[in-house]
């Protein structure tokens, strides 16, 4: 089997990780493979870029994701022009080896040939075309009936990161080696030990196999994954063009890692080397490290400055924030509109700690963003009181809001940029920048975007009440139920 066959190896990119270790720029409600951390694009977008494109030998991408993530993922593969062959829905999360597992079947039943590459979507891999080449470099295996993984050659002892025990020293730029074993996240003793032997790399957490031997292995090793996973493909339903796997049956599948389901036991396990540079972004020191830091150490993004600053990350999340250290030394600070995160960079892993706190105390910035992303687009709130609330509203170009009414409140819209197709009861109108419209309280209404670029508006909310569940939906292009946000 070889490559140059590109409707046989399909990428599988998985969206479901919550990213609370990058807080506060991740979180629950928007996580961290949907920002632009390194670079212009989100991870999720350059995961998706690295398998496309000119010259490379992949089929449309499989992603697995979360419901409140579908249009996410769609929006920002169109951004890039990239069709998915299927966005497989998950009703929860239930860890790695229930979504592998339902790309795998998903695979075999359209090509019983298929060959799958496992990738999550919210790692940094800056050579592209490095990567591929290893891809490439796996095949051979992969033709023997291997599962292949990617080892990462460690340039430090790293205790963040599991290990894959080789049967021999790696060979960059040469064929896949025997994996022996699995190495838990080591102590620093161990972790240099482990450096120094030679036949020991980072274990990346990405595979590439058959999908029939990715199905094999599970029906082996995990029967007890088998099982409900298929049937909640088999009965999934279509939903706009999205797959949304059986809430049910999916719910009996047991929440486990693809590491402890199935590689850990299997016995047909090879490892390609890789050192053209990875990261996880497990942590803010690990951003700090794939920001390529000055002389001093210091790494910066948006409005942030330094001065007599080392070893440090400072980053301004907002645009007009500005953000300055001074005789810093070893450390991150984080800055947004709602929440500011300072910390030793070597603290990095206990910032989930600092979410879980929030969380217990019902902070809202625990988990959701100011900024609230949905279908049609965004909003976010400038300034709320007690009976109003004005809001920025962002509505992508063809997208369009519910046709909804309010019990408690009354909007005055008012358009800044584009141009608005707005129904206030049987009036249907053309609203251009500097114009406005009134909804008086209880009137059924919709605000469209008809044009070719996003569209602005600056929502004025009065009323008793003013929270999200207002809503009363008559019509929705989106398919969302009633008390729906957006």
């Amino acid at each position: 089997m070889h490559p140059s066959a590109p409707a046989k190896l399909f990428p599988v990119i998985l969206c479901g990780g919550s990213g609370t270790r990058l807080w506060p720029l991740s979180r629950k409600s928007y996580p961290k493979q949907f920002v632009p951390l390194i670079g212009e694009e989100t991870l999720f977008q350059q995961a998706a870029l690295r398998f496309a494109g000119e010259g490379t030998d992949f089929g449309a991408p499989v992603i697995v994701t979360g419901s409140d993530f579908r249009f996410v993922v769609t929006e920002q593969l169109a951004q890039l022009g990239i069709d998915p062959g299927a966005v497989l829905i998950e009703p929860e999360p239930r860890n790695t080896a229930p979504a592998v597992l339902t790309a795998a079947l998903y695979l075999m039943a359209r090509d019983p040939d298929a060959v799958m590459l496992v990738a999550p979507s919210d790692h940094a891999i800056p050579d592209a075309a490095a990567f591929r080449a290893a891809v490439a470099r796996g095949m051979a295996a992969v033709g023997a009936g291997k599962i292949v993984t990617f080892g990462i050659t460690p340039d430090r002892p790293e205790t963040g990161y599991g290990y894959l025990e080789l049967a021999a020293a790696p060979d960059e730029g040469e064929a896949a080696v025997d994996l022996v074993r699995f190495v838990e996240k080591p102590d620093a003793d161990r972790a240099a030990k482990l450096l120094g032997s030679g036949n020991f790399l980072w274990n990346a957490g990405i595979f590439l196999a058959r999908a029939a031997d990715m199905v094999e292995a599970f029906r082996r090793h995990a029967p007890k994954v088998m099982e409900p996973v298929a049937a909640a493909l088999q009965n999934a339903t279509a939903d706009l063009g999205f797959m949304r796997l059986s809430p049910e049956d999916y719910a009996r599948a047991p929440s486990i890692s693809v590491d402890y389901a199935v590689m850990e036991k299997a016995d047909n396990l090879a490892v390609v080397p890789f050192s053209a540079g990875w990261s996880d972004l497990g942590g803010w020191d690990a951003v700090w490290r794939a920001q390529d830091p000055d002389a001093n150490g210091v790494a910066l993004a948006g409005e942030a400055y330094a001065l007599d600053c080392r070893d440090t990350l400072l980053r301004s999340e907002s645009e007009g924030q500005v953000l300055v250290g001074i005789g810093l030394e070893n450390m991150i600070a984080v800055a947004m509109p709602d929440a500011v995160l300072v910390a030793p960079k070597d603290r990095a892993q206990d910032v989930r700690k600092a979410v879980d706190l929030l969380k217990s105390r019902d902070i809202a910035q625990a988990e959701t963003l100011p900024r609230d992303y949905r279908p049609w687009g965004w909003y976010e709130t400038l300034v709320m009181g007690g009976r109003f609330q004005v809001k920025r509203i962002v509505v992508n170009p063809g997208a369009s809001l519910s046709l909804q009414s309010h019990h408690h409140r009354a909007e005055h819209w008012i358009v800044v940029e584009g141009t608005a197709k707005v129904t206030v009861g049987d009036t249907v109108q053309l609203v251009s920048e500097n114009q406005s419209v009134y909804v008086p309280l209880g009137a059924v209404h919709r605000m469209e975007n008809p044009g070719k670029l996003p569209m602005v508006l600056i929502e004025v909310q009065t009323g008793s009440y003013l929270g999200e569940d207002d809503i009363i939906r008559y019509d929705d292009k989106y398919a969302r139920g009633q008390g729906a946000k957006g």
